[in-house]
């Protein structure tokens, strides 16, 4: 079944002064489909994270989300319309608990809700509500009153995309989810994905090939600051460009 395109992008590009960190990449992210996007050091793929969620502006090209041009769109705006991103390096509130810290990202959905630091807890209690249900949906009900900075490490990477679910996004932008995890940890990672591609769309910046792999459907491989190859994964296992790429390293 061909799914509707979610995210587009076309000719994007991002200079830094002579320097392309992005040149001319053109990008179709469909509904509801695992997209990975991997290359070695440099190639340009968190840099194109920071421009699809707007932490960043490109020099050329455009960003559609849902039909919408949202190139030029403020950061905390693409979380209202349904794009929610989790970082490389664990961004949590440590000294909160674990329950606080997703309550505070389902109130960061609504930016009247996120300023009213003094409301009655009643009116709070949608917030409340999708802090519980992700609660239970990760495995870390056990843990809602124990502060993030006490977690493990991967613990605090599980909690972190619960914190990017708590603002119901359409698309779950993963920048390296699994860095950092132990042995342990990283099948737990790898089975929420999957089970999160079946209900909302995911774009992953993964180093883990295994991972790639085994739950993409779709793979886009980076290679100074361009689009290599993009394909299923079998195809891109077996793209001599993609091996060329990695110098040698079999994906």
């Amino acid at each position: 079944m061909i799914r509707n395109v979610l995210l587009k992008t076309s000719g994007l590009g991002l200079n830094y002064g002579k320097f392309a960190a992005l040149s001319k990449v053109n990008l179709e992210v469909r509904e509801r489909t695992i997209h990975s996007v991997i290359g070695p050091n440099g190639a340009g793929k968190t840099t194109l994270f920071h421009c699809l969620t707007g932490s960043r502006n490109p020099t050329t090209g455009s960003v559609e989300f849902a039909g919408q041009d949202i190139t030029r769109l403020p950061n905390h705006k693409r979380i209202g319309i349904g794009m929610s991103r989790s970082f490389q390096i664990t961004s949590l509130f440590q000294n909160l608990s674990v329950h606080e810290n997703l309550r505070l990202a389902a109130q960061g959905r609504n930016m009247v809700k996120a300023m009213k630091f003094w409301g009655a807890v009643e009116s709070l209690a949608e917030t409340i509500e999708i802090a519980d249900q992700i609660l239970e949906r990760l495995d870390l009900a056990a843990n809602a009153d124990v502060l993030a900075g006490e977690l493990s490490h991967g613990q605090q990477r599980i909690l972190e995309v619960g914190m990017a679910l708590a603002a119901k996004p359409k698309m779950l932008l993963l920048d390296e989810p699994t860095s950092g995890m132990g042995i342990e940890d990283i099948p737990i990672m790898t089975n929420l994905i999957h089970e999160l591609g079946k209900e909302l769309t995911i774009l992953l910046i993964e180093h883990n090939m295994g991972i790639v792999m085994s739950i993409s459907d779709i793979v886009t491989v980076m290679y100074q600051g361009q689009v290599l190859v993009e394909g299923t994964p079998a195809e891109v296992k077996e793209d001599e460009r993609v091996r060329i790429a990695y110098l040698g390293e079999v994906v």
